[in-house]
Order: C-alpha cells, then structure tokens, then sequence
C-alpha cells in the first residue's frame, strides 16, 4: 500500500526539490531487501556493526532507515540509494521509522487466519497431559 513521507528539508531528485516521497513496503523484493543490508553495511564500514549492536535485524535502526529508503526506491525507480542519502535532519528518523515499521509485525491477521489461530489455540490449551512411561511410547 503506498505512503507518503513528507520531507522537511526537500532533496533534490532528477533536477527538482521534492519534499515529498511516496514508498510502498509491498513492493520490497529480496534484491531490494538485500541491497538495503549491503548498503547498510557499505556506510557502517566496519563489520564490527553488521546485524546491529544487538545481532537482530528488528533492533537495528540503520538497517531500517536503509529499508526505508528501499521502499521508496521500490515504486520509483530512477531514484537510488545514493540519491537517498540527501535526506538530512529530522527526515533521517522519519525514514528510518519507516523501515522500522517494515520489520515490526503487523498486530492485523488476515481474515481466513483469525478463527484458524483461535481454534488451534482451543485445541492447544485443552489438550491432556501426556504420560512419559511405557504407554506412552506404545501410542507413537
């Protein structure tokens, strides 16, 4: 679904300032994802960083203002990461909230997956404790 960031400082894209950028988190490829870890990783320069200080990708918040440029590089594609990096100030962290909201899992299910959750997690919840004997091997 596309989106729009509005820029406080305009970048200057294509001969234009544009203050704003439309991105769209469906349109992410795994060449795209993969290029924005890479590109990550080229501006950190030290693999010290790679994976963020914690190790996971949901932590790593310039991972994410890396995802979020490839959002909005995925739905215009004359623009490219270099062309992202302009972004300046207070628009950094937009972009990289951005990207965060990429990697944060959406609290929405889909409608077919609701009752099928919830039926396996009646089922789940009510089930008998098992024995560990010699019974209970015979039953596998």
């Amino acid at each position: 679904m596309k989106e729009t960031i509005k820029l406080i400082k305009p970048i200057l894209l294509e001969g234009k300032n544009v203050s704003e950028l439309e991105y769209d988190f469906d349109e992410i490829t795994p060449a795209l994802f993969a290029e924005a870890e890479a590109m990550k990783n080229k501006q950190v320069g030290s693999a010290r960083f790679q994976g963020g200080a914690t190790g996971t990708m949901e932590l790593d918040y310039s991972f994410h203002l890396y995802l979020g440029m490839a959002a909005i590089i995925a739905i215009n594609p004359l623009y490219t990461f270099e062309d992202m990096l302009q972004i300046k100030g207070k628009d950094v962290y937009t972009l990289m909230k951005v990207g965060r909201l990429f990697m944060t899992p959406s609290e929405e299910l889909p409608e077919d997956s609701s009752e099928e959750q919830s039926e396996t997690t009646a089922e789940s919840s009510t089930m008998p404790a098992m024995s560990f004997g010699s019974e209970a091997s015979e039953d596998f």
